[in-house]
């Protein structure tokens, strides 16, 4: 490998991205990641973690523990699209959810390694005894601190890589390598003064400019599975799976929709389906439906318990039989929980009837509290 002209072999490389399905390439040094790891030490003291991370701090910020011998790490970012076109509409007695765009269109980690794979036979063809090592989202390394250092952007306050071509509306991935490439210099911009995704922040869990509180994201809290409290309810409002209110506030993303992807274009009522059809659909009709997008990794019950959710805070009566049919017959308890609690929500006498019958043969202690809790707020408000 010593004859080949490492400078000239990154340039073509770039110059082949768009070719390869690439909107953007970047070279770091695959040195470690000495200040992330001071900086995940702290947020993990803090209690900030979402628990989706690799729990090793070693790994995710010391290359050579997962690659023999380290040259460089390739970062690619791919962007998507951030607009509906005539999006269907939410009407009383039929309430629509929303999915995050990142949900869009096919399941981004299958997009990303499979340009990652396109990118790496052309490597190969040209330098035979490359080795990679490609990770996208669930690999060890951090993403961001990767395209942060290759040049793709800057580390946004709202913790997203912002690059000035497609603000943060991009997708990243990486590969480490032995082939010592050139490595870019980070990109100077930043957000300065600017705090709109902080103020934006439905519950605060932007806590300091680059710093958040996984516990508290909208995002991270629609992707569990447990009963959600009474406050991150009513701050999940209709969002189905993820939350995008930090990048929509962004001045950085103003105007910027790629939409020169197929494979990433929204099926508009998948991404904003009807909320009481979700309440009933089953295993395999979610998979058939939901089954290539980015959001089925955790399967149908967080969905559609935030799709309960979501008919509480819409606060529309004629949901109340649907909800109804979620207290009296879901084997889920952290269902019926929720559909008490948005019961109480929409409130009137016969939301009242229904919490009141089920009070009566509900054996479940969460749920019985879940019941209570839902009458005395509707008795509060009266």
């Amino acid at each position: 490998m010593n004859k080949i002209d490492w400078q000239q072999l990154k340039a073509e490389m770039k110059d082949a991205a768009a070719s390869l399905g690439i909107d953007k390439i970047g070279i770091a040094s695959a040195e470690p990641f000495t200040e992330l790891k001071q900086r995940l030490v702290r947020h993990r003291e803090l209690g900030y973690e979402s628990g989706f991370e690799e729990p090793d701090l070693d790994k995710r910020t010391e290359p050579s523990l997962l690659f023999e011998d380290p040259k460089s790490i390739i970062a690619i970012a791919i962007a998507y699209p951030s607009k509906l076109q005539d999006p269907p509409k939410s009407e009383p007695g039929a309430r629509r959810g929303l999915f995050s765009r990142s949900s869009w269109g096919d399941d981004y980690h299958g997009v990303l390694r499979e340009r990652l794979r396109r990118l790496e036979a052309w490597l190969l063809e040209r330098v035979p005894e490359g080795r990679f090592l490609s990770m996208v989202d669930t690999g060890a390394l951090s993403d961001r601190a990767v395209a942060e250092r290759a040049g793709i952007g800057w580390l946004g306050s709202n913790c997203s890589i912002i690059t000035p071509e497609w603000g943060s509306w991009v997708y990243l991935g990486e590969m480490i390598t032995n082939l010592p490439l050139p490595h870019d210099a980070p990109v100077t911009e930043s957000c300065g003064s600017c705090t709109a995704c902080i103020d934006a922040c439905p519950t605060d869990a932007l806590v300091a400019p680059g710093q958040l509180n996984s516990q508290r994201c909208i995002s991270f809290v629609t992707q569990t599975k447990g009963v959600v409290t009474d406050e991150l309810m009513r701050k999940i409002g209709n969002r189905l799976y993820g939350c995008d209110t930090c990048q929509v506030v962004c001045p950085e993303n103003k105007g910027k929709n790629a939409t020169h992807h197929p494979e990433l274009m929204p099926d508009h009522d998948k991404v904003k389906p009807l909320l009481v059809p979700l309440l009933t659909i089953g295993n395999r009709a979610f998979k058939e439906q939901y089954g290539n997008s980015s959001s089925a990794w955790r399967g149908r019950k967080p969905i559609q318990r935030n799709a309960v959710i979501a008919l509480g805070n819409f606060k529309d009566a004629s949901a109340v039989p649907a909800l109804a049919e979620v207290l009296r017959s879901d084997t889920r308890f952290e269902l019926r929980a929720t559909a008490a609690w948005s019961l109480g929500r929409i409130g009137g006498e016969d939301a009242a009837e229904v919490l009141r019958t089920a009070a009566m043969r509900e054996q479940e202690e969460t749920v019985q509290q879940a019941i209570k809790d839902a009458l005395m707020s509707m008795t509060a408000s009266t």
